[in-house]
This record gives structure tokens, sequence and C-alpha cells, in this order.
């Protein structure tokens, strides 16, 4: 799967499983809603507070799931962080894209924009047809 058979995949999917790592170690997972830059990077919002927010800014590794419907998924490793400034005016209409009414969201200061930077990647289709999977690094 290249960058843009991900960016396509993304924009279909619009969901995914991040896990992220807790201040203990032990894995932490959420579903959150997700949209792809143009670069396939991986954007999605979430509340300053909340444990994926903490999590990131202490350890920024992360895996992502996306994908279980008709049995094809991407299993996605990578880097994030947190975006602001350019980056995020250059992110953020991706995501508004994807989810209009995360325009509504933004209005609350509480709400911070993640970018995740695939690095490796599995794509598995266990479909009986098309049955395969493929990694990728990026």
């Amino acid at each position: 799967m290249d960058s843009n058979e991900l960016i396509a995949f993304v924009r279909e999917r619009g969901l995914a499983v991040v896990a992220s790592q807790g201040p203990d170690g032990t894995p932490q997972a959420a579903l959150v809603g997700v949209a792809a830059t143009d670069r396939g990077e991986i954007v999605f919002d979430t509340s300053a507070g909340s444990r994926k927010f903490a999590n990131i800014g202490r350890q920024p590794k992360v895996a992502l799931v996306i994908g279980w419907e008709d049995e094809v998924t991407v299993q996605l490793e990578g880097t994030a962080d947190i975006i602001t400034g350019a980056e995020l005016e250059r992110c953020q209409p991706f995501y508004f894209e994807q989810y209009p009414d995360g325009r509504d969201r933004a209005k609350d200061p509480d709400i911070a924009y993640v970018r995740v930077r695939p690095a490796w990647l599995r794509h598995c289709d266990f479909r009986p047809d098309t049955f395969g999977f493929a990694e990728t690094t990026f």
C-alpha cells in the first residue's frame, strides 16, 4: 500500500482505534475520527484533558487500526505530535472535510489536533477471494 492508497483508505473509512502508552507503560486505546492529509498524515482531534493527549506528550509513538468492515484493515505505527500554528492551518482543512462538525468543536479551547506520521503499516485483506497482506515502511 503506497501513500495514495493509504489516503484513500483513511478517507473512505474515517475511524481508527489509536493506541498510546499510559504513564505506567500500559497500553491505552480509543476510537477516534480520522482524516488523511494529502501527504499521508493521519489527523484527529481530541480534548487536551484526554489520556491520549497526555500520553502523546510523554511518548509520541502510537499505533492505529483503521477499518474493519469487510475484513480489510490497516495496522499502522508512527510518531504523533500535537500540531499548532502553520502545521495546524495546513492539516485542519483535511479534518474539516472529513468531519464538517469539527468546525464547531474547534471553537472549544480544550480541543487539540494530533498528527500521526506513519512509519510502518500492514494492509490486511481477509476476504476469501482477495486474501493477502502487505507491509510497507515510509
